[in-house]
Order: structure tokens, then sequence, then C-alpha cells
């Protein structure tokens, strides 16, 4: 069973890589937590990250953090294919799975890759969410894609990376 389909108190995040990100980790989190908790005043509750690397598990990260201190707060992830981190450095598989061990609910968008299965993520995020919370410093690829994708849809996008979208 899909865990809560009640899209308006979901929010999803898209952004970079790690390759494509022009700001640290740690000042990727001091921007993204004040956003996640005034999300979380407004009434969003569940959180769906796609678990790629970069922007996606600093994002879980962070919700994670203030999942400690709120039990309201719910974590999904949402995996392009299982399996997909196979190819990362050890110590990224293991943050990967310690996140996976501490999500609320994982779902695995395709059974199989294929060249559209990120994308078949992405909307299903953003299919799923009220809100997309995006690290986008400019560029083509999935990030824009999924921006574009959630315009498109009418769901509310803040870049916390400040560039006009």
């Amino acid at each position: 069973m899909e865990f809560d389909e009640k899209r308006h108190h979901r929010v999803c995040f898209t952004g970079h890589r790690p390759e494509k990100m022009n700001m640290s980790k740690r000042k990727i989190k001091k921007a993204l937590r004040p956003i996640i908790e005034k999300s979380i005043e407004e009434g969003y509750t569940t959180y769906i990250t796609g678990m790629c690397r970069g922007f996606d598990l600093i994002a879980a990260d962070v919700v994670l953090e203030v999942k400690k201190y709120n039990s309201d707060i719910h974590l999904i992830c949402a995996l392009p294919i299982k399996d997909f981190e196979k190819m990362w450095p050890p110590a990224e598989q293991r943050h990967y799975r310690d996140i996976l061990s501490k999500a609320d609910y994982i779902k695995v968008v395709s059974e199989h890759y294929s060249r559209s299965c990120f994308q078949l993520r992405n909307m299903y995020m953003v299919d799923r969410a009220a809100r997309v919370i995006a690290a986008y410093n400019g560029g083509a690829g999935g990030t824009l894609n999924t921006i574009n994708y959630a315009k498109r849809n009418n769901v509310e996008v803040i870049n916390i990376l400040e560039k006009e979208i």
C-alpha cells in the first residue's frame, strides 16, 4: 500500500549531483533547513527524496535531523531502480543505506534500468507533492526537467540557490 497519498502535505526535492553543486554541503544544509522548517509550519509533513548523490541525500539528512525532534515528519525514499547505488564509493553507499534504514516508506519506481527511469522517478515525486524544493544553479539536465514538469503541473517550486528559473 502506498504511504499517505495526501499530496497537499508533501514536499519533494530535486537538485544537482555533487560535481555540479556550487556550494558546500554545510552551506546547502544551512540554506535548506529553514525552508524545511517553514514548510513544516505551513503543514507539510511528508518529504520525498530521490536518493541520488548530492542534494537528494543532503535533503534526506536534513529531514532526518528535523524528524528527531518532530515525530509527525515522514521521509519517503523514491528510488529510480533497486540497487542503483551499487557503483558508488563505499562511504556513499553506507550513507545511502543508512538513510533507507530510517525512511518511513521506500518506493522503487522502475523494475529495470531504462534511459527514462530517473525521469520516471522525478515525475513520481512531483505527482505526489504540492511543493518542490530545488537546488538549481543553471543548465540543462534532470533538475531543470523536474522543475519544468512541476511548473507545468502547477506545483510550487522553491529554489534554495535563488537563481531565477
